[in-house]
């Protein structure tokens, strides 16, 4: 049976969200077909695994969808997206340190968002884990500051 979540849509509305939802919008698709993964009424663009390790990342934040991508949200902005396999985009002012990361398309990048690799395989696990959620955190955190 396939996988579908309805998650509650981002906020479309709020300006600090146009840039990420034109790029997520510029590659979202229905589902083609009654097996193909969804996410509402979109075909999901994120594996069922990223899904879930960013709502593990952050287990007290809501998770929204936005054009087949989950999206963690502050306030009705954008806080972080999981894409593909193993990409996490987080809204911070500058790539974080010792992780791995990768350079977000251009446009995203001038909006302030970093891309960074959502497993570190290079880190003990537990390493990881607490290495991410405090990026999370920092994404929040800025989150908040561009809200207020």
């Amino acid at each position: 049976m396939p996988m579908r979540t309805d998650l509650p849509s981002i906020n479309a509305e709020h300006p600090r969200n146009t840039t990420l939802l034109d790029f997520l919008r510029a590659q979202g698709s229905p589902p083609h077909g009654p097996n193909d993964y969804a996410l509402g009424e979109w075909q999901l663009h994120t594996h069922p695994d990223l899904l879930d390790r960013l709502a593990q990342l952050a287990p007290h934040v809501p998770l929204h969808a936005a054009y087949g991508v989950p999206v963690l949200a502050y306030e009705g902005i954008a806080v972080a997206a999981a894409l593909g396999t193993s990409t996490l985009l987080v809204r911070l002012p500058t790539a974080p340190s010792k992780l791995e990361v990768g350079l977000p398309d251009p446009s995203l990048a001038d909006d302030g968002w970093q891309e960074i690799n959502a497993w570190q395989s290079e880190l003990p696990s537990a390493e990881g884990d607490r290495r991410l959620s405090g990026v999370i955190r920092g994404a929040l955190a800025h989150t908040r500051d561009l809200a207020s």
